[in-house]
């Protein structure tokens, strides 16, 4: 892990913390259950592939590539007049597809292909001609290794699993700010671990917002673009207290929740507050001010916990992955509110995949929208998953001090807070906010594209 975070980066940006044990550090985390797959090989590797061959098909309408290294790749007729390059069919400034869906011809033969100054040229019935360059085919081959390939260079699907012995990948907050590698490298790691530590902030409001503006911009919700967690009175949300927060994602009342949380500590101890909704992805929390006593923050793995609970208990694996349970969320902060969300307590895709954790026992509804039969297999089912996320092993406990300011992905991780003696206006603070997924990725390939010259 160390060697993949710093590859990019000068040798200060990611760095192990040192101090105690608790405190957040840098080390290599093991991969443990099912990983998508870590090193595929892309179809197409830099410099330019060689066609030795181009023939049509036509029985099975397929154009078959036969490359210089001996591989070979298939290509539909329809998937190929569909994706013309020339400027008739694509608007090159906007790299988006012109030709219409209705002038497609879906059942389209071939009349000619041929290779010209190394590229595919193609004449279709209409005479219409097409030309494609062959790396661009390459990368875009049917095969189930170059398609998987092609995914994880797109999404980053790849995790890697920790538990109580994670030492969390940290880098510099200013140098995240103004630095492209170590930017990507910061990006790259909450991808793929789920949480980044950054150190450096100033100790006062505002810097989500700044850390935000490096990717896009934050994701607004009831409680404001940001949100400052302190003990208030007439709390609207158990976060806005000093008790314990038992482990929870956020926003589960929402149907599409944040994904990438963020969470900086000014003096105090800054904690994202319980929420509702289910669109945010990622967690910026920033630390203006500690507590003197309690206060330490607790995550876990939730992906990891699932594929455990899988494994372990696979009849509440299941009854938690088909079973839709009621949340709900209201009140007045930005605006006032009144949200509903059915979700499963883990989501899975059609492939079986663990993609997102919808759990937070404050928000979680009296309304239970199941058969009578089915209550008690679930809450026994909750029961075992809550127990397994609390074992001590699986558990990783660290203290924030003023300036500190984690990152983490939100479908992912479940977070907690330990409860902590509360001084009045002096007492901890904690500012927040929240992004989506698709800013945090696209920012993403662009610096990776910067960086890397990744195409």
């Amino acid at each position: 892990m160390l060697s993949y975070l710093t590859r990019w980066m000068s040798r200060g940006a990611f760095q192990a913390l040192k101090g105690a044990s608790s405190r957040p550090q840098l080390v290599k985390t093991p991969h443990i259950g099912n990983q998508t797959l870590a090193a595929a090989p892309l179809p197409f590797t830099g410099g330019s592939p060689g066609v030795r061959q181009a023939r049509a098909l036509d029985q099975e309408r397929l154009l078959q590539i036969d490359w210089d290294d001996g591989s070979c790749s298939l290509y539909p007729f329809t998937w190929l007049r569909d994706n013309c390059q020339c400027p008739h069919c694509t608007l090159q400034s906007a790299q988006a597809r012109s030709l219409l869906f209705s002038n497609l011809d879906v059942h389209t033969g071939m009349d000619q292909v041929q290779l010209m100054e190394n590229k595919v040229s193609i004449t279709w019935p209409d005479q219409h001609s097409s030309e494609f360059d062959p790396d661009w085919l390459k990368k875009r081959c049917f095969s189930s290794e170059a398609r998987q390939a092609l995914q994880e260079e797109l999404f980053l699907n790849e995790r890697e699993y920790w538990d109580s012995s994670l030492q969390i990948p940290t880098a510099d907050f200013e140098e995240v700010l103004h630095d492209d590698k170590a930017a990507l490298a910061w990006l790259e790691a909450l991808r793929r671990i789920g949480i980044v530590y950054l150190r450096g902030a100033p100790a006062e409001q505002g810097q989500v917002a700044r850390l935000s503006q490096r990717i896009g911009y934050l994701r607004l919700t009831f409680y404001g673009h940001t949100w400052q967690v302190q003990d208030k009175p007439m709390a609207n949300n158990v976060a806005y207290t000093s008790g314990e927060l038992s482990l929870h994602t956020d926003y589960p009342a929402l149907h599409h929740p944040p994904g990438v949380s963020s969470h900086t500590h000014t003096h105090t101890h800054t904690h994202t507050p319980y929420c509702r909704a289910l669109l945010m992805k990622v967690q910026f929390l920033h630390c203006v001010r500690q507590a003197d006593q309690g206060g330490e923050s607790e995550v876990v793995d939730g992906f990891h916990m699932a594929e455990q609970l899988r494994r372990e208990d696979p009849e509440a694996f299941n009854i938690l992955s088909s079973l839709r349970v009621d949340f709900t969320d209201s009140g007045a902060d930005y605006c006032d509110f009144s949200v509903q969300s059915k979700n499963h307590i883990i989501d899975v895709d059609s492939e079986g995949r663990v993609t997102r954790i919808n759990y937070n026992n404050a928000t979680r509804d009296s309304v239970l929208d199941m058969p009578v039969h089915q209550v008690q297999p679930f809450y026994s089912s909750l029961k075992a998953f809550v127990e397994m996320l609390s074992r001590p092993e699986n558990v990783f406990t660290y203290r924030m001090e003023p300036g500190d300011l984690v990152t983490f992905d939100n479908w992912r991780l479940l977070h907690g807070r330990k409860s902590y003696l509360s001084r009045g206006q002096n007492s901890r603070h904690l500012e927040g906010a929240y992004l989506d997924w698709d800013e945090v990725m696209s920012r993403l390939r662009i610096l990776r594209k910067a960086v890397r010259g990744d195409s």
